[in-house]
This record gives structure tokens, sequence and C-alpha cells, in this order.
């Protein structure tokens, strides 16, 4: 998207007011946020996969959420009625402080989620200098914007690619970051900038380091909608559909047990979940900065995970043996205690089955939705 995109005319009905995300998303304090201390929010990326249900999750739980989106690979029906909407890329400087402005945010209030970027791998590696710009350079560019607005609180979708090939073991964040390709080492370029910024600035933040985002609002709100998606869970779901001829399957030689790659897979409304709650830490504590690991803590194989899309699809996954992609590791899998320890945080969707269950539903009106558009 061009620099100087023009900007959509944004929606003035303020988004509706509901009760919280249920009885465990609380502070780890144990207490409900006080709905003073609920600061606007920019989620950048919000009509995209992960952010649309960050920008859900926020606003069921009462917070004023404005979202920046270019479109390349979301979509403007992914983003509530009634929640401020920009079309325009993070790296437009004018842009930027134009939204700052117009939707309150500086000045010593707000926040920022930034989940805007590129995030395949492969594609990394064929093309690394689109990533160094999109999650690296552009994400520089943000974070200045915010800085110079004086927005005290930003959150990074970051990702576990930045430890690079670690043993097969859950993964705390203090173990050694080690990129093997450009979309890590991007995420983890813009990890540094943050930390260092946060010295020098009056701004704290979050980076949260996601494994595998999988499945979709179980309301039927959002879910995952761009074409070409290379998440397995959506590629299974869309060869149940008709959709694809079959499911690749990139490597069955790994130091695994049934030699596929192991992969955390959490339920992206439990991610989006964790963002609400680690916001409220930043608030809690403006001097502190986190690091947070977001996953289950247990991993499945790449045919385990077919395998489940086999039992709740009663039909089998046609399924096409593939070499190692470039970039890949063997294991990914979290050690989630600190974010369950600092936040209170506790998943509600931990179970294969039921992310399953709604990534198909979701896939199964995303066809009527195109078919009626």
């Amino acid at each position: 998207m061009n620099p100087s995109s023009k900007m959509l005319k944004r929606q003035c009905t303020k988004p509706p007011k509901s009760t919280r995300l249920g009885s465990r998303a609380r502070h780890a304090s144990g207490a409900a946020m006080n709905e003073s201390s609920k600061v606007p929010v920019l989620v950048t990326g919000g009509a995209g996969y992960i952010g649309s249900h960050a920008v859900l999750a926020l606003i069921d739980a009462g917070w004023r959420v404005t979202v920046l989106d270019d479109l390349s690979t979301g979509f403007r029906w992914a983003v509530p009625d009634g929640v401020p909407f920009y079309e325009g890329d993070i790296g437009d400087t004018a842009l930027l402080a134009h939204i700052f402005a117009e939707q309150g945010m500086g000045a010593g209030s707000g926040a920022v989620m930034h989940f805007a970027g590129s995030i395949v791998v492969p594609e990394s590696v064929a093309n690394p200098l689109k990533y160094y710009d999109n999650n690296t350079t552009k994400s520089r560019t943000l974070i200045q914007a915010a800085v110079e607005a004086g927005v005290p609180h930003f959150l990074f979708s970051s990702t576990a690619t930045v430890y690079g090939e670690p043993e097969i073991r859950p993964l705390t964040e203090e173990d050694p970051l080690q990129p093997v390709n450009p979309y890590g080492m991007s995420k983890l370029m813009t990890e540094r900038i943050l930390a260092d910024v946060s010295k020098a600035h009056a701004m704290n933040h979050c980076v949260l380091r996601y494994f595998n985002v999988c499945g979709a609002d179980p309301r039927g709100r959002s879910g995952q909608s761009t074409a070409g998606a290379t998440h397995l869970i959506k590629v299974a779901v869309e060869a149940v559909a008709g959709k694809r001829p079959h499911v690749s399957v990139f490597g069955d030689d790994y130091p695994t047990p049934d030699g596929t790659g192991i992969r955390d897979y959490i339920h992206v409304s439990d991610l989006a979940a964790a963002h609400v709650l680690a916001l409220e830490a930043l608030i809690d504590e403006p001097r502190r900065s986190l690091t947070l690991n977001v996953g289950y803590g247990r991993g499945f194989s790449v045919l385990e995970v077919l395998d489940a899309v086999d039992r709740a699809t009663g039909t089998s996954v046609p399924r096409k043996q593939e070499p190692r992609r470039a970039g890949d590791v063997p294991s990914l899998i979290s050690d989630p205690s600190r974010i369950r320890a600092l936040t209170g945080w506790e998943p509600r969707y931990d179970d294969l089955e039921a992310i399953v269950t709604h990534a198909l539903a979701w896939e199964r009106k995303l066809t009527d939705l195109r078919r009626n558009a």
C-alpha cells in the first residue's frame, strides 16, 4: 500500500460495551480493571486474522478500539461496525500522527497493539528484503510515531521462530535467540528496538511470542480468511471443503516420533485474550516491560493434526508428502508459565478437537460469505 493511501471515512458510532471475557480474564492481582483505566487502543493489522480477534476481545472487554490496516491480507468486513477504521500503511508517519490526534491518543494516554506484518517463513527466505521492510523498518517507524505522540504502551506480535532450532522441549523466554530465517530475524530486530526505546522513553512494551495460531472465534464473528494461507489447520479445512486438492506434508525425517514437525497449536481467541491481559499488565506497572511466550505447553505433529481433522469431519484429508521447506524447524513448544503467573491468563480452548471444530465452522461460513459477496 502506498504510504499516501487515502484514509477511509471513519464510522463515528462508538463500539458497544459488554461484559469482560469471563471470570478468568482478570489482573494478575485478581481484580477486574477499572473502567477509567481503559485507554484507547490502536490495533494495526486489525482487519487480519489475529488482529481482528484482538479487536473482538478488546470490544468484548469494553475498550475503545481503532483499526489501521492496508487490507493487503485483511478484510474491511472483519472490522466490527462502530470501530473507527483507517486504510493505510504503518510506515506512513503523517497518517499515524493524524490517527493518534483524532482518536485522542498520546500525551501519556493510549496503547498500540501491533499485528501488521508478513508471516510466511519460506517467503521470507526467498524475499528477505520484503520482511526486513514490513516487519522491521516499518515497525520502527510506527514505534517512533508512538513515541513522538506520547503513547505510553506498545504490544508487539512476535513469534517463537526467534528461538531458531531449539531442542525438543518447552521453550522459556530465557532460551537463546538464534533465528534461522529472515522472518524470525525481522521480528527479533523489532524486539530489540522496543527494548532500547523503552529504556530511553516513557513507553513500556510487551513482546508476545506466538506459537502456532489456529482456530476461529467460537461465535463465528471472525476467522482465518486470507487466500493462500499456509497454516496447517487452515490448509486442512480448506482441503476438506474442496478448496485445495490435498495437504502437503513437508518433511517426514525430522527427529520426532512420526518424523513430522511438532508445533504448539494455540486457539486464536485464547491468544487474543492474552493480549488484553498483557495490556492491563502494562497499564498496572508503567515502568515494567514484558516478554511472554503464548502457547499451551504441549505439541502435536503434522500427522496428529491431520488425524484430528479426519475425526472431526468423518473423512480422510488427502495428504501429499513433500520435501522439507526452507526455514522450518523440527519442534516449537512453549513454556507458558510466565504469562500465566504475571497476567492470570487461563486458556479456554486448549483442545485440538475444539480448535479444529471452530476452524471448520468458520470455513463453511466463509464459503457462504464469498458466495453472497
